[in-house]
């Protein structure tokens, strides 16, 4: 088979990545820009309905993307539960300060949920800093060949576990805290202003958000990769998948 017959084979539906664009402006553009905007740019729908067309776009986005990979993880579906009770909430007019609950409940939940896990035969912290798309596992697990090992490896998880469950702290407290100083509008008052404080406040959050928990993600990162030398001797370098020798496998397998 030549090369050209090799790069048109379709991937399988769980190895497709997701497009980042995409999901940067379903989640994130279009939805601020029509509560932002919506009233102005499109005069003759009602407040409601901007409400519902802004969020049409994430939880299109959402089924759409499960279509097309087949899979979804922890992450999407709170995304897609948030977006649905957002939707409930502004239409059924509650006050703002039932949206602060929610949106500081959502991430607190999730977090205790990755503690949780570690009592599982699948912690979460696996799906995510031991993935085998991006780290070679095989390796890491022909290397943590004795008891003693394995269970320094596993503390080591525990301890990951409870810096990533921290950055879901951190949103919780940053969640409530933009709400509760953005989005003061009662929507049985002024739907219109309701909806732009609610992009407002999403575009603020998601900011605040990336700057203040990507540095926990990566500190559990840093403290994985670190730990993972002292105890078998593999750096980084060893371990993280090699993307053009994993495509060459696959063409020669």
């Amino acid at each position: 088979m030549s090369d050209t017959a090799q790069e048109s084979t379709p991937k399988p539906a769980s190895e497709r990545r997701e497009n980042p664009w995409l999901n940067l402006i379903f989640n994130l553009a279009a939805p601020i820009l029509l509560l932002t905007k919506g009233d102005k740019w499109f005069g003759f729908l009602s407040d409601s309905q901007v409400l519902i067309a802004a969020l049409a776009f994430p939880i299109g986005y959402f089924l759409y993307d499960l279509k097309i990979r087949k899979k979804v993880n922890g992450l999407s579906i709170l995304g897609f539960i948030s977006v649905l009770l957002t939707g409930g909430i502004g239409l059924l007019k509650l006050s703002p300060m039932v949206f602060a609950v929610k949106e500081t409940l959502l991430p607190l939940i999730f977090g205790v949920a990755v503690v949780a896990s570690l009592k599982t035969k699948k912690p979460v912290i696996r799906m995510f800093l031991l993935n085998p798309t991006v780290m070679e596992t095989e390796k890491l697990e022909a290397h943590l060949d004795t008891p003693e090992k394995q269970s320094v490896f596993q503390d080591i998880l525990v301890r990951c576990t409870w810096i990533f469950a921290s950055s879901f702290l951190v949103s919780a407290a940053v969640n409530f805290t933009v709400t509760r100083l953005v989005v003061k509008t009662d929507p049985n008052i002024d739907q219109a202003a309701y909806n732009a404080e609610l992009g407002t406040q999403t575009w603020i959050t998601w900011v605040v958000m990336t700057v203040l928990t990507l540095p926990l993600m990566f500190l559990a990162m840093w403290y994985l990769f670190k730990r993972i030398r002292e105890l078998t001797g593999l750096g980084m370098e060893d371990l993280l998948v090699d993307p053009k020798k994993q495509a060459a496998v696959k063409a020669g397998s």
